[in-house]
């Protein structure tokens, strides 16, 4: 079983939203994320996707996006990003899911020998971007939900190793640490992988390895469109 992931699909979910206004790079990008995924992915593969699934405003107007991806190979694991305005109800949008699709929030599944958690995450406090007093009321409740689902994580994987999905990312290219890496590197994580960044908030983001941690952006334009292997079958 290989685990690959890919964030950020912004499918268009009965909204007037074409992707292409961001750039030709995104004209028919579902048709090239498929065509990839065709390529790269079989069934017991496992496909994470950190947030931003659907433009969706309801539940209903989400399910031909949700049925589009599941289409594809692999089990997938879905998250929640701060554009899923449909993600209302946990239990609602699980029992929306087909066999085969899991919608993590603040929890933990076991998959195929592997441990999943994840949690949407928020913007963090910088140097010269302190936050304002809500979004430091919401930094501070996904800090406490992030560890909330690396306890649960822990409890399924006996201490092996966990892959973490976030939306936001947990920390920038020039970050020394935060309150979320500081939370990861207290549990046994093998690797992170997060959305949210695009255009030029790419060149921000930090990849690669920090502390024994795989730090992964997977927003699909960070991509070109095709899903990251970030663990290759055993």
């Amino acid at each position: 079983m290989a685990v690959f992931a890919i964030g950020d699909l912004h499918l268009p979910g009965h909204c007037e939203k074409p992707m292409d206004v961001f750039g030709s790079h995104w004209e028919r990008h579902f048709e090239t994320i498929s065509q990839h995924w065709l390529e790269m992915v079989v069934p017991s593969d496992v496909v994470l996707l950190p947030g931003d699934i659907s433009w969706a405003m309801q539940l209903s107007q989400a399910e031909d996006d949700l049925r589009a991806i599941e289409a594809l190979p692999g089990t997938k694991l879905f998250l929640r990003g701060n554009h899923d305005y449909w993600w209302n109800a946990i239990g609602k949008v699980r029992s929306m899911l087909g066999a085969g699709s899991h919608a993590l929030q603040n929890d933990a599944i076991a998959v195929g020998g592997h441990v999943f958690c994840g949690t949407r995450g928020w913007m963090f406090p910088t140097a010269v971007q302190p936050l304002g007093e809500q979004d430091e009321k919401v930094f501070l409740r996904e800090c406490m939900r992030l560890r909330m689902s690396l306890d649960h994580a822990v409890k399924l994987s006996g201490g092996e190793p966990v892959i973490v999905m976030m939306h936001f990312p947990p920390l920038f290219a020039d970050s020394a640490s935060t309150a979320f890496t500081d939370i990861l590197d207290e549990y046994p994580v093998s690797h992170v992988v997060y959305g949210h960044l695009h255009g030029h908030g790419i060149k921000v983001a930090f990849e690669g390895e920090r502390k024994g941690i795989q730090y992964h952006l997977v927003s699909c334009d960070a991509l070109g469109f095709c899903p990251k292997c970030i663990m290759e079958g055993q």
